[in-house]
């Protein structure tokens, strides 16, 4: 039986609320938590420079796509079931690319070093993850309450393209974006995501930095009965142009 109108109303605002501060991608209506990046080749620091982005409408983002998760029809039969492909929620409002994945830009980055990256290049990147199919619970969060699960320090993840450390779907997503740039990727359960023999997801990455994190990605990836899309949101802070030698143009 599909939820009532009120009981949606209440779940979306509940995961508002509770999310407000676990969802947190950079922004520059209020101060930035974390460090922040420059970009310049003479400057040891990975952090990124303050983008435009509002958190209400990220957030607001957020809680839609949570609430359209949420929004699922009842079988019809037997046959029409949660294991048919009719139990994945689309995103209307996302772009869809023809290999499976689809995104939607938050804020465009800009620079000359991004946005046509090819394999060898190192791109150093801010992520959060959600179970976007699987009432919107996060993997990997930002700027989470004092003392939770979520309340660690969390490092830029680095890694080369074509290096096969990074989930396909991501890789596909950065390819395309520049410095600065923010964007939700969506990413079904398949090729595209967490590959089922690297449980620990020591090979590839990104890792969710705590246990908690942990257990909310393995539990839906593990969980053929849910619908396991996952929710990324993705700021790249740097791109290293691959200098054909085995090193790296900082950029």
């Amino acid at each position: 039986m599909a939820p009532s109108p009120m009981c949606i109303g209440l779940i979306v605002a509940a995961l508002a609320c509770s999310n407000a501060a676990a969802f947190q991608l950079p922004i520059s209506s209020s101060p930035i938590n974390h460090r922040h990046s420059s970009l310049s080749a003479s400057s040891t620091s990975d952090d990124a420079p303050a983008h435009h982005a509002t958190r209400r409408s990220i957030l607001t983002q957020t809680a839609s796509l949570v609430a359209s998760s949420l929004i699922v029809s009842a079988p019809s039969n037997a046959e029409d079931n949660m294991y048919s492909p009719k139990f994945v929620q689309t995103y209307e409002d996302f772009t869809d690319m023809p290999e499976g994945w689809s995104y939607k830009d938050v804020k465009v980055g800009s620079g000359d070093s991004g946005g046509d990256l090819k394999d060898g290049d190192r791109v150093v990147f801010d992520w959060s993850g959600y179970t976007i199919g699987y009432f919107g619970r996060p993997f990997e969060a930002k700027g989470g309450p004092q003392g939770g699960a979520f309340d660690k320090d969390i490092n830029y993840f680095r890694t080369t393209l074509g290096s096969k450390q990074l989930i396909p779907g991501l890789e596909c997503a950065l390819r395309t974006m520049k410095p600065g740039g923010i964007r939700q990727v969506i990413i079904p359960y398949g090729p595209l995501s967490y590959p089922p023999e690297d449980k620990d997801h020591e090979l590839v990455g990104p890792k969710p930095t705590t246990f908690s994190g942990m257990r909310a990605l393995n539990f839906v990836l593990e969980n053929p009965r849910v619908d396991r899309t996952l929710l990324f949101n993705v700021k790249l802070i740097r791109v290293d142009r691959s200098d054909g030698k085995g090193g790296f143009i900082r950029g």
